[in-house]
């Protein structure tokens, strides 16, 4: 007999339009969805001495797009930000809910809501998307950064399973993985704002090979001493691009 595994693509129900399991106990439309995030632009999070820093490539390939009509970094509540990488308008979904459940929980209990509480909420609706018949897993991971009012600072990545790791510094979507390997070897518990920023900038320059610009980055921080999300306007954003292509250039005149 031709075992499940061997059947015709067609007739395997657990590789089509709903999530199931293989035989061999994989989830193939959770897989897929991880394939949509690994093809995404890339975002990245990094946790300084005081707080966090988002950064994202929009990867702007048609110069006729405005490039404050495409958002990847997102403010969830006024100290919790979050980036996006993979399919845009999933983001946006996930990122809708998670603003209605932490408003929900101010209105509730009277106080902001914690980081850690906030990621539990979006990766439960997450996962829920995993188990129900009819729908299929968010196409869509997010890096989730934010400051408790005690001031401490966290940096979580989620996944389309659900599935969430607290990181100092990490990044997500295409050549994720070389940007984690500057992390790797650059990373300090001690970096300040500026250093981690220049860090953001310097890791997100080799993972796009050397091709960003100004109207492609975005950049957040939530810093610790003021627990707020700030977002940097497009003058700001420039001003610090500049400021680390300087910094290479001279890196590579004196080699």
């Amino acid at each position: 007999m031709v075992s499940i595994e061997q059947m015709p693509q067609q007739n395997a129900g657990y590789d089509r339009a709903i999530t199931v399991f293989s035989p061999n106990g994989r989830l193939f439309q959770v897989e897929y969805a991880r394939e949509a995030v690994e093809k995404g632009t890339i975002s990245l999070g990094i946790r300084y001495a005081s707080g966090v820093v988002l950064a994202v490539d929009k990867n702007l390939t048609d110069p006729l797009i405005i490039a404050n009509s495409v958002e990847k970094i997102y403010k969830i509540d006024g100290h919790i930000g979050a980036a996006t990488s993979g399919l845009v308008a999933d983001g946006r979904r996930v990122i809708d809910k998670a603003r209605v459940d932490a408003q929900s929980y101010t209105l509730t209990y009277g106080e902001a809501i914690e980081v850690p509480v906030m990621l539990r909420k979006v990766t439960d609706n997450m996962q829920l998307y995993t188990q129900i018949g009819g729908l299929r897993p968010f196409g869509v991971a997010l890096l989730i950064g934010g400051v408790d009012d005690d001031g401490s600072c966290h940096l979580y990545e989620t996944d389309p399973s659900g599935s969430y790791w607290e990181y100092k510094a990490t990044a997500i979507g295409d050549q994720s993985a070389n940007v984690r390997e500057i992390f790797e070897k650059e990373y300090r518990d001690d970096l300040t704002k500026p250093e981690a920023i220049d860090l953001a900038l310097r890791a997100l320059y080799k993972g796009t090979e050397e091709q960003f610009n100004s109207d492609s980055i975005e950049i957040s921080v939530i810093d610790a001493r003021t627990k707020k999300y700030y977002a940097f306007n497009d003058r700001e954003v420039q001003r610090e691009i500049e400021t680390t292509l300087g910094k290479l250039k001279a890196t590579k005149k004196k080699k």
